[in-house]
């Protein structure tokens, strides 16, 4: 009887050790990797576009004139491409655009890319071509899984409290002295440690986030309802098998 008492407890301590207690917390990386110092406010370069990168673009002739009508009300007569269709940067780095066929744009920054577009087009009366990369976005975890959003960079300048509005602001579970920005940074993500539970931390609220940056707020692990869920039902089967023990040991 000794042996399937002690059989059951050691079944109860694996149930134990396999509840789910703090488990939705992300990214846990050792202390002395996270970075707290040199945080960059602003990118060090200008966006390079890569591949499955999203880009329309509009060109005007005569050197961009008819935005200065448009501008002014003198003309209505918009450019020779709109801008409203997106073009896909391939696997080969290149992107199929209308009349001049494939133009390699990997790497390029917005205004490399609105140069060699401007050649490209030369066909055209005094070109001017305007680009823009319309897939650009942050992934926001708010502090609450479910609440993760990912987030457009509609704007070039696009900062870390206006990220975190867009994506509800901190939740109640979130830790604002526990946010982490991941970046990509020659090919590494560097991992940024943010505290924005004090005043201390308004000079980083005007961050310039980049593309493809993560922005996760660490959450507050609800110990009281994971409990609940995990190591109650554990501990109604110890109990039950606890009566049954003695059940038998009685009637024995």
């Amino acid at each position: 009887m000794k042996g399937l008492f002690w059989l059951i407890i050691a079944v109860g301590i694996g149930l134990l050790s396999s509840c789910g207690v703090n488990s939705n917390v992300m990214f846990k990386v050792p202390k002395g990797e996270v970075n707290y110092d040199s945080i960059p406010m602003a990118p060090a370069e200008d966006y390079k576009i890569s591949v499955d990168d999203k880009m329309s673009f509009t060109l005007f002739t005569n050197n961009g004139a008819q935005i200065i009508d448009l501008m002014s009300g003198v003309s209505s007569v918009n450019g020779v491409n709109n801008g409203t269709y997106e073009y896909v940067v391939r696997r080969t780095g290149e992107v199929e655009l209308p009349v001049i066929g494939n133009v390699y744009v990997q790497g390029l920054t917005i205004a490399e890319c609105e140069d060699t577009l401007t050649s490209r087009f030369r066909m055209y009366q005094e070109p001017f071509v305007q680009v823009k990369i319309t897939n650009q976005r942050v992934i926001v975890f708010p502090g609450n899984g479910s609440d993760a959003k990912v987030i457009p960079l509609v704007n070039t300048n696009t900062t870390l409290m206006e990220a975190l509005a867009q994506a509800g602001g901190i939740t109640e579970r979130g830790k604002a002295n526990t946010i982490k920005l991941m970046r990509k940074v020659n090919g590494k993500r560097e991992i940024y440690g943010i505290d924005l539970s004090t005043i201390e931390g308004l000079k980083y609220v005007d961050m310039i986030v980049q593309a493809n940056d993560y922005i996760y707020v660490e959450p507050t692990p609800d110990l009281g309802k994971e409990v609940a869920e995990d190591v109650v039902p554990v501990i109604s089967i110890l109990s039950g098998a606890v009566i049954i023990i003695r059940f038998l040991t009685l009637i024995k």
